[in-house]
């Protein structure tokens, strides 16, 4: 049996694929340089828009864009709303008197039913 071995290729052993006519998708690659000053290379699709700070894989530590000039690449300042509070958006639909109104009924129709419950747990 020995003469007659089967001879092939082993299962999940060699890939029957090629790169042939494979067209990879264009890409950049973006320079971020953390603040001991080691730099570290990511490569981003071509269309892809580049973040300013990376995270390095190697060290962890958080790195900055560099330009085409060699020098760190400055952030836009942007303005940021401050984040709309319920408070805000109830102070949009209502008055403060309107608020204080409100409370206070609510407030007499809790006392209300809390002394009716206290009222019949004495009776029962």
């Amino acid at each position: 049996m020995a003469d007659r071995s089967l001879r092939g290729m082993r299962l999940g052993a060699q890939s029957m694929q090629s790169e042939e006519g494979v067209e990879f998708s264009p890409r950049t690659r973006a320079v971020y340089r953390t603040d001991d000053g080691s730099t570290f290379e990511v490569v981003f699709a071509a269309e892809a828009e580049i973040p300013e700070l990376w995270e390095s894989p190697r060290t962890g530590q958080e790195g900055r864009l560099v330009g085409d000039d060699g020098e760190l690449v400055e952030s836009e300042a942007v303005d940021v709303k401050a984040p709309r509070t319920h408070w805000d958006m109830l102070l949009e639909r209502r008055t403060r008197a309107e608020l204080e109104e409100l409370l206070q009924e609510r407030l007499e129709f809790l006392r209300a039913r809390r002394g009716e419950a206290a009222k019949s747990s004495k009776t029962a």
